[in-house]
Parts: structure tokens; C-alpha cells; sequence
């Protein structure tokens, strides 16, 4: 597969879990072909085509008004596509929407996705009966109380979803989207809402459900750390179309440049900023009163003696020098020309 804004070739194969023979030969759980949506001038997606396999985390992420909801939507069978198709476990979303539905399940609108009124187990068990589970089967039952257990809300199972909290009813939208024994699980803002402690909890579910169960999961979020620490793939779109698609390490390793961050207390003469601006690559400048903090990127760690020597040439003090490695957050800005999530 390839990556139009990079030289690496995606990677197939996850990074943050083993992979076995079966996997590997098995046919993806996803396959997303050339698929386009237009609205009368504007092509919202633009000949979008991947595949993931089975148990893969798959992190989606773009700047706002990139079309990455859009892309979501399509592939859910909620929006129909100008060209293109989207197959779940085989079978064609938009041709057999009903056999596509059960076997995937979707959070797209965090706890907007549950209903207040209902207690948090019978929201489980009206979106399991959706696709027509036997609720009142006892193995069923017995699945929704681990689900339940595995978030933190048996105690809560009887309580009526309006009077939990925030981060409670982003968890309750998340159990009702596993309440069936689904195969491809898609999340937006899975952790929105959430303290640290439930986010972590949270990915370490959704890790466990992959690993041990074979769960694929398309999630979208604005947290960086979330994408960061969970995802075994991330696909970058901007306007439309698939800008990135490989692990972490290897998005990150493609911008991979020597940073460092110069700050420096005392004098500093225009001359000498214009000077240190053309001899070097300014990624930011910012002086606050006398003391100046400028980001400049290095190709070779050993001119950062002589760049400190520049700075104070003209008789300042040299407060901090400190390397800056990038993150998945510097590699998605390079490829999104540093456009907001």
C-alpha cells in the first residue's frame, strides 16, 4: 500500500502486538476501494483505497474539514458514495447493509449515541436486540455484565444513563457500540470526556479486546497520546484524500530532523537574528522582554556548539540548550501543512 506523502511504504503489520500465520493469510476484516464522495464541486473523498486486518487498532486522523468524518460515515453505510465500495468481514456495506451491521458497531456521536432515559443496561440490551440478539439469553446477560465490569459500570448497570457523569455516559456509548459480538468496532473520541485514569483504562480494553479477541478497531480522536499509544496504524487525510498510512514509529522516523530549542537571556542584536536566520532553519522565534526561545532544526547535532556561540555573540547569556525529538504530533502537522485538527 502506498503512502503519497512519504517514501516508506505502509506496513501491513502492526508494531505493538504479534501477528499469527492465520492473520497474515486471512483475508482484511476492512477493504476500502477508490472510495469517492463528492457534493456537486467539492469531493469531500477522493479515491480513498486501504485494507486492515484483522485485531488491527487503526487510528484515522486529519485537520477539521479534512474528510475524515465523511470517509467514517461512508464506510458505515450512512452516507452513500459517488464511486468506490467498502467491504466489513466481506461483504459489501452499501449492497447488504443489514448482514454489514451485524458485524460491526459504531460510536460517532459519544454519549449523544445512548439514550438518557434508559438505565445503562437496557441501553446494552436495546442495541444488542437491534441485531437481533436474544437479550433475555443468559449468556448474553453474562457478556453485557463483563463488558460492563471491564469499563466500571456493573455497579451503575441499573442507574439511568442522565444521571451519570460525562466521562460515565462516554463509557456507556462505548459498551453499547461492543454490546454485540461484533468483529470491527468504530470509535470517535473514544476517550473524550474521560479522566486520565479512564482513559488509560479505556485503551487497555480496547488493547485487550484486539489482542485476545481479534477485535478491529477504526478510531478517530484529537488526542495525540491517545493515537500515539494505542494505534498499531495511522492513516492521515487532508482534503479528501489518504496522505499517510503507516505505524507510528515509521510516520514519526519520516520527519525525524535534529531540533533544538536555544534559550538565551540578554542582548540580541537584529544582525544577529538575521544573521542565525539565513544560516539556519528557524522553525520559531519568540522574544518575551530580554529573554529569546527559538526552535532551529539541525541536519548534523554537532553545529549546535556553533549555534550557541551565535547567540551569544552579542554578549547574552546562554540559559538552556535542549535536542527536541518529534512526535506523532510534528509528523501529522508535516504532512497536514500544519493545518489544525
Amino acid at each position: 500500500m502506498s503512502t503519497p506523502a512519504a517514501p516508506n511504504a505502509a506496513r501491513e503489520t502492526p508494531v505493538t502486538r504479534s501477528v499469527s500465520h492465520d492473520e497474515r493469510t486471512a483475508p482484511p476484516v476492512i477493504e476500502v476501494s477508490t472510495l469517492t464522495k463528492r457534493y456537486a464541486d467539492v469531493t469531500a473523498v477522493d479515491d480513498v483505497s486501504f485494507s486492515v486486518e484483522q485485531g488491527t487498532i487503526l487510528g484515522v486522523l486529519g485537520p477539521n474539514g479534512a474528510g475524515k468524518t465523511t470517509m467514517l460515515k461512508a464506510m458505515l453505510g450512512l452516507l452513500v458514495p459517488s464511486d468506490g465500495t467498502v467491504r466489513v468481514c466481506g461483504i459489501d456495506v452499501h449492497a447488504h447493509p443489514a448482514r454489514a451491521y451485524r458485524r460491526l458497531g459504531a460510536t460517532l456521536e459519544g454519549a449523544r449515541n445512548v439514550y438518557w432515559r434508559l438505565t445503562v443496561r437496557e441501553n446494552l440490551a436495546f442495541f444488542a436486540g437491534l441485531a437481533g440478539e436474544d437479550v433475555r439469553d443468559p449468556a448474553v446477560r453474562a457478556r453485557h455484565d463483563a463488558l460492563l465490569d471491564q469499563l466500571g459500570l456493573l455497579d451503575r448497570a441499573d442507574d439511568v444513563v442522565n444521571e451519570l457523569s460525562r466521562g460515565m455516559k462516554q463509557k456507556v456509548a462505548l459498551a453499547c457500540a461492543l454490546a454485540r459480538d461484533v468483529d470491527v468496532a468504530f470509535l470517535d473520541e473514544p476517550t473524550l470526556g474521560l479522566d486520565v485514569e479512564s482513559s488509560v483504562d479505556l485503551r487497555r480494553e480496547l488493547r485487550r479486546l484486539a489482542d485476545d479477541r481479534g477485535l478491529t478497531v477504526v478510531l478517530t480522536s484529537h488526542d495525540m497520546s491517545v493515537v500515539e499509544d494505542l494505534c498499531d496504524r495511522v492513516l492521515v487525510v487532508n482534503h479528501g484524500r489518504l496522505v499517510a498510512d503507516d505505524d507510528v514509529t515509521s510516520l514519526v522516523e519520516l520527519f525525524r530532523t535534529s531540533a533544538v530549542r536555544v534559550v538565551v537571556d540578554g542582548p540580541l542584536s537584529a544582525a544577529t537574528e538575521r544573521t542565525i536566520r539565513t544560516d539556519y532553519t528557524v522553525e520559531s522565534w519568540e522574544t518575551n522582554g530580554d529573554r529569546t526561545r527559538v526552535l532551529v532544526a539541525l541536519d548534523d547535532a554537532n553545529d549546535v556548539p556553533e549555534l550557541a556561540a551565535r547567540f551569544v555573540a552579542d554578549g547574552g547569556r546562554l540559559v538552556s540548550v535542549n535536542t527536541v525529538e518529534p512526535d506523532l504530533t510534528e509528523a501529522f502537522l508535516q504532512l497536514t501543512g500544519g493545518e489544525d485538527r
